[in-house]
């Protein structure tokens, strides 16, 4: 029976690899640098950022990132986790774009709301009503004191 058994084991692994049977999906979830969303590649040790699948560069070794089956039809076509929906139902961004103190989406619906759920302005960041349409509710700590307003109260450059 121990060898019907392994005999067995040899012609499902064979049928998967010639592709006869369906193999399992893989999980391809991980947590990028910053732990931010990744894609995780076939070697199954390279975590690569949302934002760099399907964007027209290999980052895995076999190019895993950029087949047509997972950028042919964006973002459908891309794992849910991969994806962030933006609050105007026409738009989209990748997931590690969410709470990155940028206006990706346009509306802020990225970095403010329940839908993004970000935590408040962290230590690199100045919270204020920004003047650029760039950011939402902070601007980067780098542009305080730097003899521009990005706030509209000024605080950037009087407070932070």
């Amino acid at each position: 029976s121990a060898t019907a058994l392994l005999v067995l084991a040899a012609v499902v692994g064979l049928a998967v690899a010639l592709g006869l049977l369906p193999r399992a999906p893989v999980n391809r979830f991980c947590a990028a640098s910053n732990n931010q969303t990744g894609f995780l590649c076939n070697d199954r040790v390279t975590c690569i950022p949302a934002s760099q699948v399907c964007d027209g560069v290999s980052n895995c070794r076999n190019r895993e990132d950029e087949q047509e089956e997972l950028c042919g039809d964006l973002p459908r076509s891309l794992p849910g986790y991969l994806v962030f929906r933006c609050s105007n139902p026409g738009y989209w961004v990748y997931a590690d774009q969410r709470c990155n103190g940028m206006n990706d989406c346009g509306d802020c619906s990225d970095e403010m709301g329940s839908l993004a759920a970000c935590p408040p302005c962290g230590l690199e960041w100045w919270s204020c009503s920004p003047v650029l349409y760039e950011y939402c509710s902070c601007v980067p700590r780098r542009l305080c004191r730097d003899g521009v307003q990005h706030c509209l109260s000024w605080s950037d450059e009087y407070i932070c």
